[in-house]
């Protein structure tokens, strides 16, 4: 009989954790993994709303602030490429400290962003300055892979796509709260109280921190993981699931940051008129992106993944000829939709890397090497290889900004911009048909769309 999880006095350090097991995970297991998935999720919605706090700021700086759109397009890509940089190291830091210690180091590092940006927000601040505080945000970015890995994990495989896709939904709630709050300081205060929405979030993050003590747990299983991440390297599956996760999560929070501006850029709206707008697509994929892993539990994270990238290239099609019509209904329907369907790709992109290298050990198995030794390989794998897939994915998200800022410098509107995302959904289309759907994965050798309990 397996025993339940053990913890030192004081250190909430879990010794012994084995998921698969029907009767360990139903006696204790899904109770302690459902509690740390809840206080994962607050922490990283937390995470999520500080890392798009510049997608808000910008909507509080008007003419006195000398910042251009193309100026205020670079200011919010830059938080993306810092919470790419240090997803990485974030990824890490839950098999070196714990994930409960991690989760209250990194929800309380968020003081430091806001604390800075209270103190730089108002007219005459240097444009330098404004881009070394919206740098300290992407902190916040690095908040998802350290969660994601230490929620996958949590987790037995049959669980993990609706796992991640809770605890990643629940973070990317984040987004459209913190443009909800700052909707509300728009219309009841002015554009001109910033610190407004700074305020509020400061008492959430002591809370976040707090929580993340007192409630969350370390797996001790998932220590002394030094070479994972030179291993994860070496395998083509993290390097194809990067290109498909820049596509889902890269548009997501890229689309995020910059929806606000392109509706003040493009179609005249006022600062409070954006922000009525701008949480709508970000809540939407949010919320959907729980649906994404729960269709890839049922049918095969591939297969939803290809019929996805189909129809967001339709819907960039869409939206490419209601930016060139002018049509703004045309084009909140067509952005909406591209929100919707990054929400279902990243939760089914997000379900094919635990499913990839569990497939990687069954083989292992069968070929006469011990069980619980596979099933370690596959989480330390999948653990390394979620904190990779996640750095490279959200670069996608300065990407979009990137070109966004290319596109109104040289036409004025966002058109060139919707053309080259439409092309690059074909792409990861193709990508996906290719890898996961035309012939059998080889590198982790198992097929992806068998009808194994296991889907990728």
């Amino acid at each position: 009989m397996r025993a339940g999880p053990q913890s030192g006095p004081g250190t909430r350090w879990i010794q012994d954790w084995h998921p698969e097991d029907t009767a360990f995970w139903a006696r204790t297991g899904r109770r302690t993994a459902h509690r740390n998935l809840a206080f994962s999720v607050l922490s990283e919605h937390i995470g999520f709303s500080v890392w798009s706090l510049w997608s808000v700021m910008v909507l509080f700086m008007g003419r006195e602030y000398h910042v251009d759109p193309a100026g205020k397009f670079f200011l919010v890509a830059v938080p993306t490429v810092v919470g790419a940089l240090v997803r990485i190291p974030y990824t890490f830091a839950v098999a070196r400290f714990g994930g409960r210690n991690w989760t209250v180091v990194s929800a309380a590092l968020l003081l430091l962003p806001l604390l800075a940006a209270g103190c730089v927000m108002h007219p005459g601040t240097s444009y330098r300055t404004f881009l070394l505080v919206a740098a300290l945000t992407g902190l916040g970015g690095g908040n998802f892979a350290s969660s994601m890995s230490n929620i996958n994990a949590f987790f037995p495989q049959h669980r993990k796509g609706w796992a991640l896709g809770l605890n990643a939904g629940g973070g990317n709630l984040g987004v459209p709260v913190i443009q909800l709050v700052a909707l509300a300081v728009i219309a009841r205060a002015g554009a001109g109280h910033p610190r407004l929405v700074l305020a509020l979030y400061l008492p959430l993050i002591v809370l976040a921190a707090l929580c993340a003590a007192l409630f969350m747990d370390n797996l001790a299983p998932l220590r002394n993981d030094g070479g994972a991440l030179r291993d994860t390297l070496k395998e083509r599956h993290t390097w194809l699931l990067s290109v498909l996760y820049v596509g889902t999560f890269g548009s997501f929070i890229g689309f995020s940051f910059a929806f606000g501006l392109v509706l003040q850029s493009q179609f005249g709206r006022t600062p409070l008129q954006a922000a009525q707008l701008t949480f709508l697509g970000p809540l939407i994929g949010s919320l959907v992106r729980p649906v994404g892993g729960r269709l890839a539990d049922r049918l095969g994270g591939a297969r939803i993944t290809f019929w996805n990238f189909v129809a967001m290239a339709a819907a960039a099609a869409l939206v490419t000829c209601a930016s060139s019509a002018a049509s703004l209904p045309l084009f909140l329907t067509g952005f909406t939709a591209l929100f919707v369907l990054a929400g279902i790709g990243n939760g089914s992109t997000y379900k094919m890397i635990p499913g990839i290298f569990e497939a990687g050990a069954r083989d292992r198995i069968a070929a006469g090497a011990d069980a619980e030794r596979a099933a370690a390989w596959s989480r330390r794998m999948s653990g390394a290889a979620i904190g990779v897939i996640g750095a490279v994915g959200a670069l996608g998200g300065l990407l979009i900004n990137l070109v966004f800022r290319q596109s109104f410098q040289a036409t004025g509107t966002g058109t060139p911009a919707f053309l080259a995302f439409l092309a690059g959904y074909a792409v990861c289309s193709a990508l996906t048909w290719a890898a996961y759907l035309r012939r059998p994965v080889t590198a982790a050798p198992a097929a992806v769309e068998s009808p194994a309990p296991a889907r990728v």
